[in-house]
């Protein structure tokens, strides 16, 4: 009986080992995805594409024009507000204290003015009527003049310390969409800190940073293409509107605004975009050679090769190490002399880690 017991417990075991080896062996192939690009002609790389990011076309940094604590806060990312509305205030405790002294070098530079023009009205009624000599009338013209011109000044501090006072506050300068916050209540913040973002109008441009080597194949006008990862199956013709002069220092690339047309209401700022040029028509030239990236060349002890890709699909294939012979280097890449035909695809991510034969995922 034990006998039997153990042989029918091996039995068991068996096939539980056999099971779990089946389901292992059922456990689905992970395929490295791998970005490739289509083999073409020279003139066919003057078509290049950049990414970028959505900006709201009237964006307005917020900012005080004076140093203080803030005091009161009314925007929340995503709040819409009206022309002059009150978003934020500052404690301006400085600023109100130097208005008050102001009003009171107001008011006693009235009061000497007042006094002044008495005097010169009754000397001036002496003097017409032979009672007090000119000096004495021209004395009194000289302190009126004199005290008149301290009241203009002390006016217009006035005014200036009311300024100041003002710029402790900021006010929506447009109707807009509060799209960044960077400060709260009780933080001390300096004159010229960004502390909010406001979005004004519906209005959405698009800004790409263009290394050296194409920037001045742009145009103003020029037409673009646009794609946005988070609207699929919609392209966009854009026109650019503003070219930089200057390099971008962190970046190193020059910034380059486009205008969408007809932008759709899904576009949000923020969003990340592909923007593809055109650039056969400022390129005269015409040239039929075969152009590849440089990051899609290897060099091994043999020369250089490429990664071919074989697809039937268009979604899985299978790498094939290519040896190839490049020519001159372009601003497109290296121009081939041998190893590959239009139309190829070739990888062009990752060589130093993909294999001859393995099978690969297309992205």
């Amino acid at each position: 009986m034990k006998f039997k017991n153990y042989i029918t417990l091996i039995v068991l075991t068996f096939f539980i080992v056999a099971s779990c080896k089946k389901k292992e062996e059922k456990k689905k192939e992970v395929l490295r995805p791998v970005k490739y690009e289509v083999v073409g002609t020279s003139d066919a790389q003057n078509s290049r594409t950049f990414s970028g990011v959505a900006e709201a076309g009237d964006e307005i940094e917020l900012s005080f024009r004076s140093n203080g604590i803030i005091t009161e806060f009314n925007g929340k990312v995503g709040q819409k507000v009206k022309k002059g509305a009150l978003i934020a205030k500052l404690d301006n405790v400085q600023a109100k204290l130097t208005y008050e002294q102001s009003i009171s070098s107001l008011s006693s530079a009235k009061s000497t003015m007042l006094t002044s023009k008495s005097n010169l009205n009754r000397i001036k009624s002496l003097f017409e009527r032979g009672s007090n000599s000119l000096s004495d009338y021209e004395k009194a013209k000289n302190s009126y003049q004199s005290s008149l011109d301290q009241y203009e000044s002390a006016k217009r501090n006035k005014s200036i310390q009311q300024t100041q006072i003002n710029y402790g506050h900021i006010r929506a300068p447009k109707d807009g969409i509060i799209a960044l916050v960077n400060n709260g209540l009780n933080e001390n913040v300096g004159a010229g800190q960004v502390i909010a973002v406001l979005n004004a109008g519906d209005h959405i441009n698009v800004t790409v940073g263009l290394p050296e080597n194409v920037i001045n194949k742009t145009q103003l006008a020029m037409q673009t293409k646009l794609t946005f990862s988070a609207i699929e199956g919609q392209t966009f013709k854009g026109t650019i509107i503003e070219i930089a002069p200057v390099v971008d220092a962190n970046s190193a690339t020059y910034p380059v605004k486009i205008d969408i047309i007809q932008p759709s209401k899904e576009i949000k700022p923020g969003m990340a975009t592909n923007v593809t040029f055109d650039f056969s028509d400022a390129d005269t030239s015409s040239d039929t050679s075969l152009v590849v990236p440089v990051v899609a060349v290897g060099e091994d002890g043999n020369g250089n090769y490429v990664f071919l890709i074989e697809s039937s699909d268009g979604l899985i294939g299978t790498v094939k190490k290519q040896p190839i012979t490049i020519g001159e280097l372009t601003a497109s890449g290296f121009k081939i002399m041998s190893g590959l035909s239009a139309g190829d695809k070739i990888a062009v991510a990752g060589l130093q880690t993909l294999l001859d034969g393995q099978k690969v995922r297309l992205q």
